[in-house]
């Protein structure tokens, strides 16, 4: 897809971008393992939920309704689980997209798991 990228426009586009990181995740050794085994994410709910939140936050639609940071407390995961989450997911965008719209997306991943990284790292050591 190299030659004939485009800025994410649409939900399509966003259905698209989700569905191909998160094939990236289910091959990533690190990251497979906090989805597959430890969640047991049930697929077909979790990636229509996540075209929900990126079309919220990316076109404003108001679609998705949940609190993501609670769904995150119990996970085992720390700094190297949100390096590697952030590689793929800014590999997958470039890979995908180009324009204002995925350089935004990308910087409000990297902004989500930076905030998400820093309260777990809180809450860890209140324990």
């Amino acid at each position: 897809m190299q030659g004939n990228k485009h800025d994410i426009q649409t939900e399509k586009d966003i259905e698209l971008m989700v569905d191909s990181f998160y094939a990236k995740v289910n091959q990533d050794e690190l990251l497979s393992y906090v989805f597959n085994d430890f969640s047991k994410v049930d697929w077909d709910t979790h990636l229509p939920k996540m075209y929900r939140f990126w079309n919220t936050l990316i076109f404003g639609k108001q679609s998705y309704k949940g609190n993501p940071f609670a769904a995150h407390l119990p996970l085992p995961i720390d700094k190297k689980h949100f390096q590697q989450w952030l590689k793929l997911f800014e590999e997958n965008m470039n890979e995908l997209f180009t324009g204002e719209v995925a350089e935004h997306t990308i910087l409000r991943a990297k902004s989500i798991a930076h905030i998400f990284q820093s309260k777990l790292e809180f809450i860890n050591q209140e324990k």
